[in-house]
């Protein structure tokens, strides 16, 4: 009763899809995670995601995000509900920055659909934005946000209906590796599977030793505030944006599900962190690197502070993804090492690893994702 073909540990955005891939496939899955699903404890959460095709950190993300924009409107299909708001996407810096030349090298490599804006052309398409004289934008039209809890849920549920079996509120406290099967021990039960999948985030490094220094949870927090002229920050007036701002980037999003337009900034205060024992209440130095950054580029958008709420970005050295064996085994597989910039992978990366556990090729070129690239110690 307690064997099965996989065991995925985590049920976030990735684990949740993993699940569902795995089922999908026929396998049967159990899927297990110590907090609730979904929960607002790791990474999967904040009522709204980005999702882009321009990608400047690398083009090699393309084909996988063309695929999870497939797989995104292929669970909205199932699950009857809308997860994927298209609004556009703006990726804006200084004339040169790197930013925007990765932008558009990704756009032409890959014959996505785009523009090049100056910044009064920006403002005039979108007057929610004032950006200064010497600032380019690059609009992306299929660019938008996903919904991260309605996702996990539509996973899970789907998965569920396909006969995983999905666990919250029970931690693994370890696993072992025996020569036929993993055994897997949580503070309830133990159970065995033919593979092991850990897409734990933050918690990872408690499970896997050997990434610890590869794995670096950061304390991250996004914050939502009143918009003196809402109209221009709604979803069909105001795209998400990716902005370099004094050495530092910015993200942000109109208004959706809850007041406020919500802003955040790339590693924040740069707060490494113990997600056991993290300060999780967001406080005022949390509030000034948001609202700063609002008094000199979205004045409008520098009205009352609505909201504020902590996650954790789990970084590697370079912020590109871990997808990998671990320590050779052939049995057990991690994805972590998000970096900030995963969910909207989430759909494309649940059916890489369900492939990985299935003993066939990923289905994408995933070299740029695999452990050998750092020097583990």
């Amino acid at each position: 009763m307690n064997s099965y073909d996989v065991v995925v540990v985590g049920v976030g955005g990735i684990g949740s899809a993993t699940a569902y891939h795995l089922a999908k496939a026929g396998a049967s899955v159990l899927g297990l995670d110590q907090y609730d699903i979904p929960n607002d404890l790791g990474s999967s959460h904040g009522i709204t995601r980005i999702i882009r095709l321009a990608y400047y950190e690398d083009p090699s993300y393309v084909p996988l995000l063309k695929r999870s924009y497939e797989l995104w409107h292929d669970l909205e299909f199932q699950s009857g509900k809308e997860l994927l708001i298209t609004t556009g996407s703006i990726d804006a810096g200084p004339v040169g920055s790197d930013l925007v030349a990765g932008s558009v090298l990704s756009c032409q490599e890959y014959n996505l659909d785009h523009e090049i804006w100056d910044s009064s052309q920006l403002n005039e398409m979108f007057p929610g934005y004032s950006l200064p004289e010497n600032y380019q934008a690059v609009y992306q039209p299929a660019g938008g946000f996903l919904l991260p809890e309605e996702a996990i849920v539509a996973y899970s549920s789907r998965a569920m209906t396909l006969g995983a079996k999905i666990h919250g509120r029970e931690k693994v406290v370890s696993w072992k590796n025996h020569t036929d099967q993993i055994e897997v021990i949580t503070d309830k039960a133990t159970y065995y599977g033919n593979k092991l999948l850990i897409c734990s985030g933050a918690w990872t490094p408690n499970l896997l030793p050997n990434l610890s220094s590869l794995l670096r949870p950061e304390r991250q927090v996004v914050g939502w505030f009143q918009p003196i002229e809402p109209k221009k920050y709604a979803p069909e007036n105001f795209p998400v944006f990716n902005l370099l701002w004094r050495g530092e980037r910015y993200y942000g999003f109109p208004v959706y599900a809850v007041p406020g337009v919500k802003i955040g900034r790339y590693h924040h205060l740069r707060q490494s962190v113990n997600p056991d024992t993290m300060d999780r209440e967001p406080n005022q130095d949390d509030e000034l690197v948001l609202r700063e950054f609002l008094n000199e580029v979205f004045p409008s958008v520098a009205g009352s502070t609505l909201s504020l709420e902590t996650c954790i970005f789990t970084n590697t050295p370079d912020e590109h993804f871990l997808l990998d064996q671990y320590d050779g085994l052939d049995r057990v597989w991690v994805a972590s090492g998000f970096s900030g910039h995963g969910f909207k992978f989430a759909a494309v990366i649940g059916e890489i690893m369900a492939n990985l556990a299935g003993g066939q090729a990923p289905g994408y070129d995933i070299s740029l994702f695999k452990a050998g690239r750092f020097a583990i110690g």
